[in-house]
């Protein structure tokens, strides 16, 4: 069976870290054990230089087209003075939007040869392995009204607005509660239910979802407490579901547990499992271009991609044992870079990988 594949190279250094992920996928067409078909196209601020808009037309029917998505990044300081429909990030949320993408894996896993890479001490991060599931189609980030409104005393003020249907959460619920079942059986749930009615509902729904779950063990956190535990002591999650914005915070501190943002990958997936795949980093604009920036996550995306979108988990395992093997044997981009190691480019460590998959 041939997968339809779109590429959404980006800004900044998506294209660079692209071209490596192509690359391992091409290892695997080339020995028969993968087909594909590929298209390309802008979005964010290529869209935007493109057609005008970071979501353009004739991305999104490609879009809705494909089996998967691959996607580099968005987002440059030239784009920062745009109107706020214009400006790359839009497009990402206008495609999440379009495609249903709802339920947004985020793993926070920490390589043995990187723990001293880590801000914490080694024994409270050796061996970490976190499934962040974050809601990515409700919350603050849609909810209406928002905007900034002029008062009759002249002053301005900005409003959004947190809104979760039942049905929203039981989806997202169910996802992270299927997750949990395939690793340790246990889930905590992340709200502010002491503060916030769309979170107090948040916390009935989950339970209410768990009793199909008997063999899971539900767990409840306020998100203050919780990203004081992740600091504290992160082992003692197995896999955590959340809203968009509390998801969106606890992710990103989850992923410098590990070491670097460079080396984790994302997974954003529809009730189809059509999914879009990609990095968390971002597009590093200061440092496009200079071929220095780390492939790894864009690679283990990839990886990602064929588990949950593609049904190729044999070739992900190939993938992520690659990576591997290639911190064992000490090739380090800048990011990750620890004395003695064997420093390299993007263009080479993507090269590594794919000797360690021919290997």
């Amino acid at each position: 069976m041939t997968s339809k594949l779109l590429i959404l190279p980006g800004d900044g250094i998506g294209p660079e870290i692209v071209a490596e992920a192509m690359k391992v996928l091409n290892v695997f067409v080339q020995e028969g054990s993968f087909s594909m078909e590929t298209e390309y196209a802008p979005i964010g601020g290529a869209g935007y230089d493109a057609e005008g808009q970071p979501y353009p037309e004739s991305t999104r029917r490609l879009a809705n087209a494909s089996d998967a998505i691959l996607l580099g990044a968005v987002g440059g300081p030239q784009y920062d003075k745009l109107d706020r429909p214009l400006r790359p990030e839009r497009g990402l949320l206008a495609l999440r939007a379009d495609l249903g993408l709802y339920a947004n894996l985020r793993p926070a896993m920490l390589y043995e040869e990187l723990a001293s890479a880590s801000s914490l001490k080694p024994e409270l991060v050796a061996n970490l392995d976190i499934m962040i599931v974050r809601e990515l189609t409700g919350d603050i980030y849609f909810g209406q009204p928002r905007g900034i409104e002029t008062l009759a005393s002249g002053e301005r003020r900005g409003f959004n607005t947190m809104v979760y249907t039942e049905s929203e959460i039981e989806r997202i619920g169910r996802t992270a509660f299927d997750i949990a079942m395939k690793r340790n059986k246990k889930l905590c749930s992340v709200d502010k239910a002491n503060v916030l009615e769309a979170t107090e509902l948040w916390r009935e729904v989950m339970i209410r979802v768990g009793k199909d779950y008997p063999e899971v063990e539900l767990s409840h956190m306020y998100v203050d407490n919780a990203a004081m535990q992740l600091v504290r002591a992160p082992k003692q999650f197995d896999v955590v579901v959340t809203g968009n914005i509390f998801g969106d915070i606890l992710s990103d501190a989850a992923a410098m547990l590990t070491g670097s943002i460079g080396m984790l990958p994302s997974a954003s997936l529809n009730e189809s499992r059509v999914g879009m795949y990609e990095p968390i980093h971002g597009s590093a604009p200061d440092i496009a271009g200079k071929r220095i920036a780390n492939p790894l996550a864009t690679i283990l995306s990839v990886a990602m991609m064929l588990r949950y979108s593609l049904n190729q988990a044999v070739l992900a395992d190939r993938i992520e044992k690659a990576v591997k093997t290639v911190l064992t044997q000490g090739y380090r981009t800048g990011d990750i870079y620890t004395e003695g190691m064997n420093k390299v480019g993007t263009a080479a460590m993507g090269d590594a990988v794919v000797a360690a998959l021919r290997a």
